[in-house]
């Protein structure tokens, strides 16, 4: 079975939204819409959305929740440490950068992400791993060889642990412990930045080295 991945550079912190679909060309999944959706929108208009994938509700990554799940009624899904976060402008950071966004604040996520579950999306099977440091309920997924790695993971870079529940220890140990383990030919979509893979960072990543 095929996957299909488009993304969408969106919002001033220039997020990565991704767009999969399945072998149904009509079926599809967002990882992560972030600010500024318009051009999301419009790739989905004819589309049916089964969920919305969060790897983590900082507010660069959830700006085009609210107003995507409103148009398509598709589910949201978000780890459980970071339910809160949705709701609070405060948590997700979007009342601590005034220059960068106003406020954001959505609905509750419809659904609970944990360690080790699996979603049955768009005709695929997307693996959960609980990826903590970056934020305390970051999450990666893993469909196939392609991997969603939010900001966890870059090419040639690692996501920053200054900002709420971040923490150094947990993002290096997610890194070696559970994202390094999948094998140097999974293809890494990160939440910024063009995609690399577990091999080119495990031999070139100088934060990881």
């Amino acid at each position: 079975m095929t996957l299909s991945i488009r993304s969408f550079n969106l919002g001033p912190l220039q997020t990565n939204a991704y767009l999969l679909q399945g072998d149904d060309p009509q079926r599809a999944v967002i990882i992560d819409p972030g600010m500024n959706p318009g051009p999301l929108l419009r790739a989905i208009e004819p589309l049916t959305i089964e969920a919305i994938l969060l790897t983590h509700a900082h507010f660069d990554h959830i700006g085009g929740v609210e107003e995507i799940r409103n148009s398509k009624g598709c589910p949201v899904y978000l780890h459980a440490l970071e339910q809160d976060w949705l709701t609070s402008p405060k948590l997700n950071g979007s009342l601590m950068w005034p220059e960068a966004s106003p406020p954001i604040s959505t609905e509750p996520a419809e659904y609970d992400l944990a360690e080790g579950q699996q979603l049955n999306l768009i005709g695929h099977t997307f693996r959960v791993f609980h990826t903590p440091g970056h934020s305390p309920g970051s999450v990666s997924f893993l469909c196939g060889k392609d991997l969603f790695s939010g900001d966890v993971l870059f090419r040639q870079g690692v996501g920053r642990t200054d900002l709420t529940g971040g923490r150094e220890r947990d993002l290096y140990d997610s890194i070696q412990n559970k994202l390094f383990p999948l094998g140097d030919d999974v293809t890494v979509y990160s939440g910024h930045g063009p995609k690399t893979s577990i091999g080119y960072e495990k031999a070139n990543n100088p934060y990881i080295r």
